[in-house]
């Protein structure tokens, strides 16, 4: 029996991963794709084929209907199947994640980006790659 010092500990840890990681925020079963859709904080959606999930496969559409999320948010139950995901393990690694969030910045459209790019194409533009000397 985990004492109240552990618990705290790992309640703790729970939402220090909560700040650093997205989490899923709702998850619905679309019908009409066929796929789970997962929306994360990021406000990046995961979708995929039940059947291209462990505890998943063979699922009948009204077996999916029903979908609970954790109190954290790094968790997706089943209940009907008594089926459970675990976000980041389906999100893939933190250096994934990281390049993923990056790429989503990138897209961004705010004033001081537009700002910063137009100075850096005043001066040029990125600079050019250089050709490697081959030997």
């Amino acid at each position: 029996m985990p004492t109240d010092k552990e618990i705290e500990s790992a309640n703790k840890r729970g939402e220090q991963m909560r700040r650093e990681f997205p989490h899923a925020v709702s998850a619905r079963y679309d019908r009409s794709s066929g796929k789970v859709m997962i929306e994360l904080s990021s406000k990046l959606t995961l979708s995929f084929s039940p059947q291209d999930a462990q505890g998943l496969e063979g699922a009948k559409p009204s077996e999916l209907d029903e979908i609970e999320l954790s109190p954290l948010g790094f968790g997706v139950h089943f209940p009907k199947l008594d089926a459970d995901l675990y976000i980041p393990g389906l999100m893939g690694s933190k250096k994934w994640m990281a390049a993923r969030l990056g790429q989503l910045g990138g897209q961004s459209r705010s004033r001081a980006k537009k700002a910063a790019s137009r100075a850096n194409g005043k001066l040029g533009g990125r600079p050019r790659k250089r050709a490697h000397a081959t030997g």
